[in-house]
């Protein structure tokens, strides 16, 4: 894992949440970066909006903090998935910087770290 992405910070997800919702469903946006690898199939099924209810509506299953600043927020997802959503917040927009599911490594690791905490 790059340095500037390590989660240096734990967040409540409750605190997350609040955060959230304080910036209002119409000041989430996705940046040009977070779906510009996607092809016009996955743009069907994972744009803007999608990504937006899921901040909006779903609780987290983690939350923390990179050493960039960046907000790193993992959710279950269909059939199992976890999907990790990175946000930067702003003074006046909370942005999707870019997202991605968790492949099979990825989530031992996540697990592993779950595990840890308890």
């Amino acid at each position: 894992m790059e340095i500037e992405h390590r989660i240096i910070k734990k967040v409540k997800i409750s605190a997350f949440l609040n955060c959230v919702k304080d910036y209002g469903f119409e000041n989430i946006e996705a940046n040009a970066h977070a779906l510009f690898r996607l092809s016009q199939k996955q743009r069907k099924i994972f744009n803007e909006e999608t990504l937006k209810k899921v901040l909006w509506e779903e609780k987290p299953l983690d939350v923390g903090v990179e050493t960039n600043g960046n907000y790193n927020v993992v959710y279950e997802y269909k059939n199992g998935k976890k999907l990790r959503i990175i946000t930067n917040l702003s003074t006046k927009k909370l942005y999707i910087v870019t997202f991605y599911f968790l492949n099979k490594e990825q989530e031992i690791l996540f697990e592993n770290g779950k595990r840890k905490k308890s």
